[in-house]
């Protein structure tokens, strides 16, 4: 009854020993007798139980492993302390088995190495500038050396480059400089335009008025165009209203009255302007002067029909007619 107990047991230890579940993005690598045999998929896989074990497993997952803190020299001689991290994943498992010993600490060490070749090739203010081009450069190069080992370089991140404490000092001076000279700038061309607003605005101020002269000088003289014109309209209108009124029944009476008055008014203004007046003989006969003035009156109107009777005999306009 106990060899058969121990027969049992001996085959419940071999099926557990025997019977693997292997996990969601995992590789297992079986190994026969120390000799590699297959890759275990995910899920469950059956071993021959002292004669095949797992010999290596690996995570298909995308790792993250931090790269210390190392010196570099850049090209123009300056030591900057460097840090990193590193971003990988296995790709084949076997090449990661039987490749290299330690994976990740081998991609981790070619990753120092990289940096500081990389670093070497640039000089102090590129390394600030161009820090997405290393990390570009340090991946392709990881990825060349670590293919053989079944790893592939996703991305690498530098973390930190700590310049030493002179270095710093003197960068500080610099940006102080160069925000200095910046401000000197901007404050110069504010000055600069503040002139050239205030030159134009004084030259449009000039033209503005030099035009606004020759507007107000034209409108004057075409006001003062218009004021002669209409002066010389209504005049000529007065003349030819009084022309017409002569001409009508009784018009050479209302001539004598008028010119009587003026003769009067002439001699009442002359009399407060000065004291000493000189008169006619016939001052006195007011009657004599109006005829007198009648008589000059008559003289022109009967020069003026003759010109007229003879303007039309010859087909030219008088003067009255060009009035």
């Amino acid at each position: 009854m106990e060899p058969i107990l121990a027969i049992i047991a001996i085959v419940v230890i071999g099926i557990l020993l025997g019977v693997k579940t292997v996990p969601q993005q995992q590789a297992w690598i079986v190994e026969s007798l120390g000799k590699f045999d297959r890759k275990l998929e995910p899920g469950l896989n059956i071993l021959i139980p002292f004669y095949q074990k797992v010999a290596y497993k690996h995570s298909l997952k995308e790792t993250a492993t931090e790269v210390p803190e190392q010196p570099g020299i850049t090209r123009d001689n300056v030591t900057l302390m460097l840090d990193g991290i590193l971003y990988v994943r296995i790709v084949d498992p076997v090449a990661a088995s039987y490749g290299v010993s330690n994976p990740l600490y081998a991609v981790s060490l070619l990753a120092q190495t990289t940096m500081r070749s990389e670093i070497g090739k640039l000089t102090l203010d590129k390394t600030f500038e161009e820090r997405e081009t290393l990390n570009t450069n340090i991946v392709t190069a990881i990825n060349q050396a670590a293919q053989a080992w079944g790893i592939q370089c996703m991305r690498y991140e530098i973390k930190n480059i700590t310049p030493p404490q002179s270095v710093l000092k003197s960068m500080e001076l610099q940006m102080a400089a160069d925000r200095q000279k910046r401000a000197s700038i901007l404050e110069s061309e504010g000055k600069r335009q503040s002139q050239i607003n205030v030159a134009e605005g004084a030259k449009q101020q000039v033209v503005l008025q030099s035009e606004a002269s020759q507007i107000d000088q034209i409108n004057r003289a075409r006001g003062e165009a218009e004021a002669i014109i209409a002066v010389a309209d209504a005049t000529a209108q007065g003349i030819r209203k009084v022309a017409e009124a002569i001409m009508q029944q009784g018009g050479q009476e209302a001539v004598s009255l008028r010119v009587a008055e003026q003769y009067v008014a002439a001699f009442k203004e002359l009399a407060k302007e000065s004291t000493t007046v000189l008169l006619p003989g016939n001052a006195g006969d007011v009657g004599a002067m109006v005829a007198q003035a009648l008589t000059v009156f008559d003289s022109i109107k009967h020069k003026a029909a003759a010109s007229l009777g003879a303007a039309s005999a010859t087909g030219k306009a008088g003067p009255w007619n060009q009035a």
